[in-house]
């Protein structure tokens, strides 16, 4: 039985790409080796469900489908930049959502239970927290010559956007990076 690596998400328009790509370039300055998230796989993770059989998948959808009818369109702001675990030993860089977090926590929360209830999602330890992510360092060197740069940039700001859709999307390792592959499309309340 087939399995597709799968995980739900909102896009960002093309301003908040083009600002995310420029911050991108000012971090590459510091000198660390960093795995950047190209500028068309930009996106707000709400859930990473790993790999799903057919059947998962299909409710994944229903399930996201059946949520986003019930919310309204919203606002999304993208600024600020931080790191996972922290920003002293940054593994994931991240641009803060400074708008519409509680809306994204609330998606959030509405797919994952009945996905739980499935067995097709499986909670993570740590909380969920919205954020774009910007890249991943290459290690702890990395991570180091990142960290003195991180707080010179806490007040960028990448711009906003109107959230109308929820996405399932797959994502494919191939040799040159990531593909991802829009598997479903759930509009927000009209």
């Amino acid at each position: 039985m087939a399995r597709t690596r799968t995980f739900i998400g909102v896009a960002v328009n093309d301003s908040i790409r083009s600002a995310t790509k420029g911050m991108q370039r000012t971090l590459a300055l510091s000198g660390a080796e960093v795995k950047w998230v190209e500028a068309a796989n930009l996106h707000v993770t709400l859930l990473y469900l790993g790999e799903l059989d057919d059947i998962d998948l299909v409710n994944a959808c229903r399930i996201t489908a059946k949520v986003a009818a019930k919310e309204a369109p919203f606002s999304l702001r993208v600024g600020g930049v931080g790191a996972f675990p922290s920003p002293r030993r940054p593994k994931i860089l991240w641009g803060g959502i400074t708008e519409g977090a509680e809306t994204l926590l609330r998606l959030h929360l509405a797919i994952a239970e009945p996905l739980m209830e499935l067995g097709a999602y499986r909670q993570e330890e740590r909380g969920y927290t919205p954020h774009l992510t910007l890249g991943r360092t290459n290690g702890e060197a990395d991570g180091t010559l990142l960290a003195g740069e991180l707080v010179k940039h806490l007040s960028w700001t990448a711009g906003q956007t109107i959230v109308e859709e929820v996405i399932v999307y797959s994502s494919e390792l191939r040799r040159d990076g990531l593909e991802y592959t829009v598997l479903g499309r759930s509009p927000l309340l009209a």
